[in-house]
């Protein structure tokens, strides 16, 4: 059973009770809202009040869920969506929370606080054959619990084959996951079940600690177990869940964040949500090691990342977090355009979100500026070699000029131009550029090549 259809099964253990609340009467009211009412969970669900409480060794142990297998979650567990999700390579994540009998701090902008013995449960399940959509591998299901103290810890649950129970980790653990594509071939894709100082990583203080559930992620429409489709502020606000209610018409008002493809929103709304969801619990006032904000609640003049500075320029010339129509001095698409070192987000990524980048490389180039050249094109790759070789450089842009240097200087216009192979038969550091007149010139191209030793 897929895990969509296990929400749709598990209404009855919602405990919904007849009767509307706060929003008109009879039977009428009572079906205007995805969940009418709700029987609130016992606080923190069977976890510690604090991080170094003993935690529960089997996930059945913790009182989420009634039934394992079909992942239908206790009684007075709410299932919520967010409009635009966090890149976990490409699992498919059920959300549910657990709100004890008190109040949650709204905020139309800002982060919501939520009450101590607040669980939040997430499970993640991962397609693993292009050819049937059908096919998931059940990985790990996360808690994060807001404790007695305001902060929050994170626990993970690591799936068993059978989908019987799933174990308490006690450290990050890298996993080979086996994956079918479209063709048929058979590959593995890692994957990494985070530590609890993994959680704390993001899930901090500064961020407000829980992540993704606040207003502009929660604006929109979602169909619940009861078959209705809701808009889920609205519901909550229903519920009676928040310090201060809203009224209906004040949803209007209040912002959200645009999905990839939702093209009644401009690009810069799809790619500042975006930068959201994936950056912003790091990158904003108070943050890491960089000076923009991601947040789509800053207006993007305030967010210094159109054409805002780098503190590391990863030997890119004229760097710039997002250079306009150029996306090879864009620093934050250079990060999320690849598993390396750099990588951006740095925890839990092993692979490439294609759509996030493609959504980006049309935000990026669809700002005014000049055409901008690719970087050359090096073959073969740098590397140790016994024998003397030939090292071939192209460009993609016809009659753009190739300089090169091979002492490792800066190439400039006044470097030789490439025209045929270039033969080496010692140690050589190769840079190249592209120019052409109209063209921003590219970036520097460089491979390092150990000839004869």
């Amino acid at each position: 059973m897929s895990v969509y259809r296990s929400i749709l099964s598990f209404a009855a253990a919602l405990s919904l009770a007849a009767s509307a609340v706060g929003h008109g009467e009879g039977t009428e009211g009572a079906t205007a809202y995805g969940i009418p009412s709700r029987v609130a969970p016992t606080a923190y669900l069977r976890m510690p009040h604090r991080a170094g409480g003993a935690m529960p060794l089997l996930l059945s142990q913790t009182g989420a869920f009634k039934d394992l297998r079909t992942l239908t979650p206790a009684a007075g567990l709410i299932p919520y969506d967010l409009i635009v999700a966090f890149w976990s390579d490409g699992a498919f994540k059920t959300r549910w929370v657990a709100i004890p009998n008190d109040k949650v701090q709204f905020s139309p902008t800002g982060e919501w606080k939520f009450p101590p013995g607040t669980v939040f449960v997430k499970t993640f399940e991962l397609s693993t054959d292009a050819r049937n959509p059908d096919a998931k591998r059940r990985l790990e299901t996360r808690l994060l619990v807001v404790d007695d103290q305001g902060g929050v810890y994170g626990v993970d649950y690591k799936w068993r084959p059978d989908h019987g129970d799933a174990d308490l980790l006690s450290a990050g653990v890298t996993e080979e996951v086996s994956m079918t594509d479209a063709a048929g071939e058979v590959h593995s894709q890692p994957w990494y079940y985070p530590s609890r100082q993994d959680c704390l990583t993001c899930h901090n203080a500064r961020a407000g600690g829980v992540l993704g559930v606040k207003t502009r992620q929660m604006n929109h429409p979602f169909s619940y177990p009861s078959g209705v489709t809701d808009n889920e502020l609205r519901v909550w606000n229903h519920l009676g869940l928040f310090s201060s209610s809203f009224k209906e018409t004040d949803l209007a008002t209040f912002g959200k964040l645009a999905v990839a493809n939702d093209t009644s929103r401009s690009l810069e709304d799809r790619a500042r949500s975006y930068m959201d969801a994936n950056c912003s619990h790091c990158h904003q006032p108070g943050g890491t090691v960089a000076n923009f904000d991601a947040r789509f609640s800053t207006p993007l003049d305030k967010q210094e990342i159109v054409n805002g500075s780098v503190l590391i320029d990863q030997g890119i010339d004229r760097p710039r977090i997002v250079a306009p129509h150029d996306i090879w001095r864009s620093i934050a698409f250079m990060r999320i355009d690849t598993t390396g070192d750099i990588r951006m987000p740095p925890l839990a990524r092993n692979t490439i979100d294609q759509g996030g980048v493609e959504l980006m490389r049309q935000w990026i180039m669809s700002m005014p500026g000049k055409d901008v050249l690719a970087p050359p094109s090096i073959a073969p790759s740098g590397g140790t070699f016994a024998q003397p070789i030939e090292v071939t450089l192209a460009e993609p842009e016809p009659g753009a000029e190739i300089h090169y240097t091979l002492d490792g200087s800066v190439p400039g216009t006044a470097d030789p131009v490439y025209g045929k192979p270039i033969k080496l038969g010692a140690p050589t550091v190769i840079r190249t550029r592209a120019y052409k007149e109209g063209f921003t010139r590219s970036i520097i191209a460089q491979e390092v090549f150990v000839v004869g030793q």
